[in-house]
């Protein structure tokens, strides 16, 4: 339901912006959309999030300022613009959706089990 891309290598400084497409249906009935990374042998940290109601962002602090979260929705997409990268963002970006309505019901939009949608994945891998 959730396919992401545009992942790669990039240096230290540099930028990326990823992509994930969702199927018309799917992407109507979210309220929010997500994007979290997992590098490895981490648990799965939450980066951004947009509330579709109202088109409110929410940030990880280790993001805040150098990534930014949109959406399109004519081509059911959100994106994520990542800038200024760092070694540290080195990870497997994957974008998850909320239909069920729990971030807005809960106010937790970076708890991964407020989501029942996951896509598969886009590695990010920054150099230094």
């Amino acid at each position: 339901h959730l396919v992401e891309s545009g992942g790669g290598a990039v240096q230290a400084g540099g930028s990326l912006r990823l992509s994930c497409v969702a199927s018309d249906r799917t992407f109507a009935s979210f309220k929010t959309m997500a994007w979290f990374r997992q590098a490895p042998g981490k648990e799965r940290e939450f980066v951004a999030a947009i509330a579709r109601s109202g088109d409110n962002t929410y940030y990880a602090d280790s993001v805040k300022g150098r990534f930014s979260a949109s959406e399109d929705n004519q081509e059911k997409t959100v994106y994520l613009e990542m800038n200024s990268v760092k070694p540290e963002d080195t990870a497997n970006y994957s974008c998850a959706g909320d239909s069920r309505g729990y971030t807005y019901a809960t106010g937790q939009y970076s708890s991964g089990h407020n989501y029942n949608y996951w896509g598969r994945g886009t590695q990010v891998t920054v150099s230094s």
